[in-house]
């Protein structure tokens, strides 16, 4: 079911409204209830389509140990934010630290080896962190050896240890920061080279839909969408980033009959453009989601109680006209479920119509 919203912006405010009561109106005879007036308004109308949603973290990246067999000394707690030239986990004295970058850290790092995109990743990594390696290209040359030699000392490796090379294991590349969502090898115990660690997401927020697959048509990429804790009137928006294509039938209810599972679903992931300080901490949170599935603009609207059925069918507004009460013949277009309005032609905006008082 659409549910219809509708917004018109106050002038000088930035308020929403839809529809302004007038108690001044005269009083009209002729309505066997009590009634007041209200002022037919003009702004945009929004179809939206009311969906239940999971606010969590972006993606899931296993972290594996590449560095010679040991004893894990460090690890990071969960839901701890590791950004670039941080450690991510250590063996013995030796240390993972997380570098920013899409092509993985294959090999070791050295003068001599061949050119290559991951070269080029190292380097750009380290002139963010500020050491200077010269042209960022996919050579390691004497300028690259320089600027590792200058991050090692800045992490505090022993002299020994400056070494201008990096043995394969101890930087991983990843596309941004990383929050730990769970430790799979804690202090203390042993790892291997191809032992998992931890497990990490990207820090960005989004929200998870599990949406029936016969609402698929009624949704597309790019589509905006406003996003909101249950209980909470605050919204942020947000768009649909993806849309899956493979379904899924959750499995049959415990002793229920047979086709006595869920409806087929397909997930929809939505980025959320400034998350705000109320959504920053949570994670997994349940939260409700409008789709805004169309959207009019400049449109009149009356409150859904202002009209009455028409003698030959189709519907119609009390106006009021002076003192005298006039009826209207209207074309109702969105429903609003939420607000109670409607949005109508066959009227002119400023016109009073006769709403029942609640």
């Amino acid at each position: 079911m659409l549910v219809v919203v509708v917004a018109v912006a106050a002038a000088g405010t930035g308020a929403w409204a839809i529809t302004r009561q007038d108690p001044a109106a005269p009083k009209v005879s002729g309505s066997p209830v009590a009634v007041t007036w209200v002022t037919v308004g003009r702004g945009d109308i929004v179809a939206r389509m009311p969906l239940g949603g999971t606010l969590g973290y972006d993606g899931s990246f296993t972290i594996v140990s590449q560095l010679p067999p040991g004893v894990i000394t460090s690890v990071p707690a969960p839901g701890a934010v590791i950004k670039r030239g941080r450690r991510l986990f250590a063996v013995g004295a030796a240390s993972t630290v997380l570098l920013y970058g899409r092509t993985p850290a294959y090999r070791a790092f050295a003068l001599g080896m061949t050119d290559g995109a991951d070269v080029k990743q190292l380097e750009s990594n380290l002139a963010a962190l500020g050491m200077e390696p010269g042209t960022v290209d996919r050579h390691f040359s004497a300028y690259t050896a320089a600027a590792v030699r200058r991050w090692q000392k800045a992490r505090g490796l022993p002299y020994a240890s400056r070494t201008g090379r990096l043995e394969a294991g101890e930087v991983i590349f990843l596309p941004g920061a990383v929050r730990v969502t769970q430790v799979h090898s804690p202090a203390g115990s042993l790892a291997g080279p191809g032992a998992q660690v931890l497990v990490v997401s990207s820090t960005r927020k989004v929200v998870r839909v599990s949406l029936t697959t016969d609402r698929r048509s009624q949704v597309h990429v790019g589509d905006r969408v406003s996003v909101s804790l249950y209980g909470s009137s605050h919204t942020y928006d947000g768009r649909i980033r993806s849309i899956g294509k493979v379904a899924t039938t959750p499995p049959q209810q415990q002793q229920g009959p047979p086709g006595s599972e869920g409806p087929a679903t397909i997930p929809l992931t939505i980025s959320l453009v400034k998350p705000g300080k109320e959504l920053a901490q949570l994670d997994q949170a349940p939260v409700n989601v409008d789709v805004i599935s169309q959207r009019r603009r400049n449109v009149l609207t009356v409150p859904v109680t202002a009209l009455l059925a028409g003698s030959n069918g189709g519907y119609q507004v009390a106006v009021l006209d002076g003192t005298a009460r006039r009826l209207v013949q209207v074309v109702p277009g969105l429903y609003d479920d939420q607000s109670g309005t409607v949005e109508v032609t066959g009227i002119e905006e400023g016109a009073k119509v006769e709403v029942p008082v609640s």
